[in-house]
């Protein structure tokens, strides 16, 4: 029972992350637990849960009226990727360095799907195989405390990766920036795909931030 709880909790937290950070909720927006309980069909218990996860991310705050959403701002944009900048070029080193054929394969099979979508020019899909190429680096490069570093920066910044890849011309020099990656992690090059990596995120804060 305890278990199930808990995976229900999870799901609700998945569902409201999402719903907050892509902009279905906006910032200001009240959350309470009788209604979310009523709109979900579950119980108050895994919503209470869900929102105190939510409380620990950062995306809302507890106030008298109920769960006030704060969602993401622009500094806290220009922050994620100014720490992105720092450490995500060491988890293309270290994946440089620890990738298996079976990994190679895996990103080759992204990288496809990105390019078929960038040149569909389908926005929602671009984001999603620009997002999985990123975990896959996170999960590629075997180092547990990247990943949990990593991927909750990377999910904050869902709905701006959206306006990131919408930018003119900007969805194919990320494919490119991608592929260039890849090439150097496939030659087993860590010191050049840790540049190129730095060098991408750098284009993509610009690119979100206007700079």
């Amino acid at each position: 029972m305890e278990h199930k709880m808990v995976s229900i909790a999870d799901q609700i937290f998945d569902e409201l992350e999402k719903a907050i950070l892509t902009g279905e909720y906006e910032r200001g927006d009240i959350l309470t637990e009788i209604k979310l309980s009523e709109k979900m069909g579950v119980s108050r218990t895994p919503i209470r849960e869900a929102l105190r996860r939510l409380d620990q991310e950062r995306i809302i705050e507890n106030t008298a009226t109920g769960a006030k959403v704060i969602g993401i701002t622009d500094k806290d944009i220009a922050d994620i990727y100014d720490i992105r900048l720092r450490i995500e070029g060491m988890a293309s080193f270290l994946a440089a360095q620890r990738r298996s054929d079976e990994d190679l394969q895996r990103l080759k099979g992204i990288l496809d799907l990105q390019e078929f979508y960038t040149k569909k020019d389908d926005p929602d899909q671009i984001k999603n195989y620009d997002s999985e190429f990123h975990l896959a680096l996170y999960q590629i490069c075997q180092c547990p405390t990247l990943l949990d570093t990593l991927e909750p920066l990377h999910r904050k910044v869902i709905k701006f990766r959206k306006v990131s890849v919408a930018h003119p011309g900007r969805a194919a020099k990320s494919f490119a920036e991608h592929k260039a990656i890849y090439d150097a992690i496939a030659a087993g090059d860590a010191i050049n795909a840790e540049k190129l990596t730095c060098e991408h995120i750098s284009n993509a804060r610009k690119s979100i931030l206007g700079e």
